[in-house]
């Protein structure tokens, strides 16, 4: 199953499921969302990498009533699933059904986001997409990715997996919603932290640290330099 089958397949539960399969959920979208607060908020053109069902980009355009959005996902079903979600929003709203790992990035943007997403690309497509996100930015720009990392060692990837799987169960999961989740999970290329933010150094942004890490789960971003 390809991941856009996959997404497909599990868009209408996607949501819904989120916080019982995260069992950082606040924090980790909350560390992503006070990063925003480094970039400008005035006519900010947000691009949504994977952008799902909107979750992401419905929490950052309550943060700025005035951006305009673009939501890019391989998944038709769950972009329909993001239309219903903005039917009332006051942002101006674009949807974008493509898949970012091989196709163009159209035009310039201040704010890039990413959650839950880019470990779907093998090593070299993730440092070939910082690459055109670093070009896509305008001077001054930010890009920030909450997105699920690869142990630095085996025995440290294998206490990931299981302290994840221990607490989703604890947290209620549904066998079902499991079930879902980690046919999904085959889906996965992830990297190891250090390899993406070196990536990323590489490509040219600046700043680049990360903000918080739960096991697998971490928060991360770079800017473009103002006179880049």
């Amino acid at each position: 199953m390809s991941v856009k089958e996959a997404f497909d397949k599990g868009a209408r539960e996607y949501d819904s499921a989120r916080k019982q399969l995260i069992p950082c959920f606040d924090e980790f979208y909350g560390t992503a969302l006070d990063l925003i607060w480094a970039t400008k908020t005035d006519n900010i053109k947000v691009l949504d990498l994977g952008a799902g069902t909107g979750l992401f980009a419905s929490l950052v355009s309550q943060r700025l009533p005035n951006a305009e959005l673009t939501l890019c996902d391989i998944s038709s079903a769950m972009l329909d699933e993001a239309r219903n979600r903005f039917r009332n929003s006051r942002n101006k709203v674009e949807y974008l059904a493509a898949d970012y790992s091989i196709e163009v990035i159209p035009g310039q943007y201040d704010l890039i986001i990413s959650a839950l997403s880019i470990h779907h690309l093998s090593d070299a497509e993730k440092e070939e997409l910082f690459k055109r996100l670093f070009r896509a930015l305008n001077n001054g720009g930010l890009f920030i990715n909450a997105d699920q990392v690869l142990g630095e060692t085996a025995r440290i990837e294998e206490m990931y997996r299981k302290t994840w799987l221990r607490q989703v169960k604890e947290n209620g999961v549904s066998d079902s919603t499991l079930a879902s989740a980690l046919e999904r999970m085959k889906e996965d290329k992830m990297s190891t932290l250090s390899s993406q933010l070196s990536w990323m150094k590489n490509a040219g942004f600046a700043d680049v640290n990360c903000w918080y890490k739960n096991y697998s789960f971490a928060v991360y971003s770079g800017r473009k330099h103002e006179h880049a």
